[in-house]
Parts: structure tokens; C-alpha cells; sequence
């Protein structure tokens, strides 16, 4: 009797603590578990075009780390990513973009990097001026000018915010007038030519667009006739190593263009950077509280 009676009590007590835990789990939701910032993205990385390179290398990042395991990417175009992080951002909800460097989405938006542990994005590069072989001999002028261009990253991206108005002749343009210091220490002590022709060829991306329009400014102000000409990066390289153009502002070291690079290395000069700090990766809203892809949660 005495152990039957305080069982029945025992199973009466247990019973009741069940019911005020449940109790307590559904009314205000104080005890329920917090939804991760993870789970609020629906692991999902917002990201661009299907067949991007960039794309391919969040496929390689999606497999190598565990935080995103079960993760998926969702692809349509740069430009309905932007839109999607530009509502993010008003709405100051956690979101995960495909990001690169130059772009405008850094002037436009306060994005940071996630940390890449893995290595999975490649270390930071830079964009590099390439001439033909002879062109010092045959245009010292110009070649004295290209090997001077340097510029800096968040002038770039700051160019690439206004070209989403203007053309990026108008750009060009109006940084040259606003820059003339620098201009004029380009080409200090450069003479003036009369008309002579030079080709620059380019990747048609932004940055490179930009960059190549403001030599183009700098090149007729001193008398060249200048022909910008966009090319894919192959024939980039292979225009230079052969002579049938003069110049490149476009190619990204050491891991984009490497390849090509090294399959025509010793057919060009190499002028070094024009732009350092270039980059891909993964990036988020500065608000949110995480630095590292490894800060991201597995979907369970």
C-alpha cells in the first residue's frame, strides 16, 4: 500500500510538470527554441547566373564545409540578386550573396566578406597591366603612362555606382577632371604625340570597362588615337602575346587569368597591378552578427 500510494503520486507529479512544461512552451514562445540566423535564410545562398564561375565555386564551397551542408544555391542574375539584397538590407534581414570585387555593390551597400577558412575563394588578387612586346620601343610615351596607372579600389567601385546612371565615357570622364593630380603624375614628363594609334582590349566587365575608359581619356589628352576593343580573356592574352593589339588593363592575377597567363608567359611584359584587393567570396550585411563561413549552421 505505502509503495502504490506513492507511486500514484509520483506518476500524479510528473504528469503535472509535463503539462506546465508544455504550458510554458507555447504561451509567449519564451521557451522556444530561437530560430538561427541559418534557418531565417532558409540555407540558401542568393547567388547569380547558372554557369558563373563564381557559381561553380560556391558549388565547391556548398561540399567542402560542414556549416553548409544541406545548403542550396539559388540562381537567377546578378542584377535580381542585387534586387534581393537591396531588400534584405531595408528590411535588415540576414542574407547571403554571391560578392565580388570591384563592384558597386561595396559603394552602394555596407557588405562585408565572410572569412573563408578553406581557401574555397582564393586569396585576394590583382588586376594587372600586360603590353606587347616592343610597345616601349615603339611608343615610349604610352607604355611610360600605362606602366604609371594605379588606382584604388573603393575610387573603382565608387566609379562603377555612378555608371549604374551615366555612361562609363561620362565617368571616365569626370574622374580625370576631378583626379588631375594624379593625371598629372601619370604623365609627367611624357611629350605629346600626334595621332598615333593604340589599342587596348579589355574583358567586357565593369571594372575593367571603367578603368579602360579612363586610360582611353588620359591617352587622347597626350594625342594617341585610342581603340578600346572587348575581347574574351583568351584571345586577351593571345592579342598581346602576338601583336595585333598593344596593351590589356584586364587581367586578374594570379588565379583567374592564371592559366592563360602562364600558357602565354614570356610573350608580353608585365607591367604589374593597376588595382589591387580584387576578390570573390561570399559576403553579408554588416549588421549581421557572423565573420566566417564557419559561423553558418548546418541544415538539419
Amino acid at each position: 500500500m505505502f509503495n502504490n500510494k506513492w507511486k500514484k503520486l509520483g506518476v500524479i507529479a510528473g504528469l503535472s510538470l509535463s503539462l506546465i512544461a508544455a504550458g510554458c512552451g507555447t504561451s509567449g514562445g519564451d521557451a522556444q527554441t530561437e530560430t538561427s540566423v541559418s534557418e531565417e535564410m532558409e540555407y540558401t545562398i542568393t547567388g547569380i547566373e547558372p554557369g558563373a564561375g563564381q557559381t561553380e565555386t560556391n558549388e565547391i564551397a556548398l561540399s567542402e564545409y560542414d556549416s553548409l551542408a544541406g545548403w542550396q544555391q539559388e540562381l537567377s542574375s546578378t542584377g535580381a540578386m542585387l534586387t534581393e539584397l537591396d531588400d534584405a538590407i531595408d528590411k535588415e534581414e540576414p542574407i547571403v550573396i554571391s560578392a565580388w570585387s570591384p563592384h558597386y555593390m561595396f559603394a552602394n551597400w555596407d557588405i562585408k566578406y565572410l572569412e573563408d577558412p578553406k581557401g574555397i575563394y582564393g586569396e585576394e588578387e590583382s588586376i594587372t597591366t600586360i603590353a606587347r612586346k616592343g610597345l616601349k620601343e615603339d611608343m615610349p610615351e604610352a607604355h611610360t603612362i600605362l606602366d604609371r596607372f594605379e588606382w584604388e579600389l573603393a575610387d573603382v567601385e565608387s566609379g562603377l555606382l555612378e555608371a549604374q546612371e551615366k555612361s562609363f565615357e561620362e565617368v571616365a570622364q569626370e574622374w580625370v577632371n576631378e583626379n588631375q593630380e594624379t593625371v598629372a603624375e601619370w604623365t609627367e614628363g611624357v611629350d605629346p604625340v600626334d595621332g598615333t594609334p593604340i589599342e587596348l582590349v579589355l574583358t567586357p566587365w565593369d571594372a575593367e570597362t571603367f578603368t579602360n575608359n579612363i586610360a582611353k581619356v588620359i591617352l587622347e589628352q597626350q594625342g594617341y588615337s585610342v581603340t578600346l576593343t572587348p575581347v574574351d580573356p583568351a584571345v586577351m592574352f593571345e592579342a598581346i602575346a602576338d601583336g595585333s593589339a598593344d596593351a590589356s588593363l584586364a587581367p586578374w592575377m594570379p588565379s583567374t587569368h592564371g592559366e592563360l597567363y602562364a600558357e602565354y608567359e614570356g610573350q608580353f611584359e608585365d607591367l604589374g597591378p593597376n588595382v589591387d584587393g580584387a576578390k570573390i567570396g561570399l559576403a553579408v550585411p554588416a549588421y549581421m552578427d557572423i565573420d566566417s563561413i564557419e559561423d553558418l549552421e548546418p541544415k538539419e
